[in-house]
């Protein structure tokens, strides 16, 4: 399994879901990421990280809340925004990178 670094350093963008098990925004964007991943394909990569679990990436990009989204592109973040985001506007942003 690659690793989170891996993952972001790739050459297509990646959306990095910073969530919680406990959050409720976070389980609203389950579906909002699973529509967006079937739409773009494998022109993008989603993965959702557990803050919880995975504090060392929480804190290297101080995830304060979540859900908390970031767009990777060659390691870089290129976009971030707190909070459950739509569809529509995720998709936008995804393809500036693609």
């Amino acid at each position: 399994m690659a690793t989170f670094s891996e993952l972001i350093n790739s050459n297509k963008p990646v959306l990095v879901d910073f969530s919680a098990e406990w959050c409720g925004p976070c389980k609203m964007m389950k579906p909002i990421l699973e529509q967006v991943k079937s739409e773009l394909g494998d022109s993008a990569t989603i993965i959702k990280v557990d803050v919880d679990k995975n504090q060392s990436a929480a804190n290297a990009y101080k995830i304060q809340g979540v859900p908390t989204l970031i767009v990777f592109k060659h390691g870089k973040p290129m976009w971030r925004q707190s909070g459950v985001v739509q569809a529509d506007q995720l998709k936008s942003v995804i393809k500036k990178y693609i």
